[in-house]
């Protein structure tokens, strides 16, 4: 299971899904907060938005985002719930431009380069790609709650810049129903610690 985390025989397994169904499961783009979204070290700002795409439009070789001052980038995505992410894509050029690793880190808003030093949830050495075929299957019990995922590109295949077409996301999300969870958690604990005080000492209380 673990063993083809990083090989592309694990991927090309995953890639037996009919497209039609493929394409439901890499629907996460839609959970994306895009206007919160950030990604670091664009050569033009707002481009790293426009490779989070519907799966009919991997191919699309007109949206794309190119690093600027180096190889890197860094991609801070916020959804708008909570997210089991399973999967992830990342096509570029058929060129040393393409991405050669990723690092996936969960739950850190605002990140920076300066946070990449940190071991990550999961890495990944990457196959150029540019038919946006290869699949790299997360470890589902580092990312079963996902508010906010960065990936961090930390090197291409020898380039002075990296450049991306697509990035898919594979995998479940449920709403974010937060403030509801902690009213019910806080009157669940509460409530019968209040039925106890009043069932021992209702009339000693009274009396005094």
């Amino acid at each position: 299971m673990s063993g083809h985390h990083h090989r592309g025989c694990g991927c090309d397994c995953e890639a037996a899904h009919e497209p039609a169904e493929r394409g439901v499961e890499y629907g996460l783009y839609r959970r994306i907060d895009t206007d919160k979204l950030q990604c670091l070290n664009e050569s033009r700002e707002g481009d790293g938005r426009l490779v989070f795409k519907p799966w009919d439009q991997r191919h699309d070789r007109d949206k794309f985002v190119e690093s600027d001052a180096d190889e890197e980038l860094l991609f801070n995505i916020p959804f708008t719930g909570s997210v089991k992410l399973k999967g992830v894509i990342v096509s570029g050029e058929d060129d040393d431009s393409h991405p050669a690793e990723i690092r996936l880190y969960k739950n850190i808003p605002q990140m920076s380069f300066d946070d990449t030093g940190r071991e990550p949830e999961q890495a990944f050495r990457l196959n150029r790609d540019p038919d946006a075929q290869l699949e790299y299957p997360t470890k589902i019990a580092r990312f079963s709650d996902v508010r906010h995922l960065s990936i961090h590109i930390s090197k291409n295949f020898g380039a002075e810049s990296t450049r991306v077409y697509y990035i898919g996301l594979r995998g479940e999300y449920s709403e974010a129903h937060r403030h509801e969870v902690t009213i019910c958690n806080y009157e669940a604990s509460a409530n019968p610690a209040d039925h106890k005080v009043a069932s021992v000492v209702p009339r000693t209380n009274f009396i005094s």
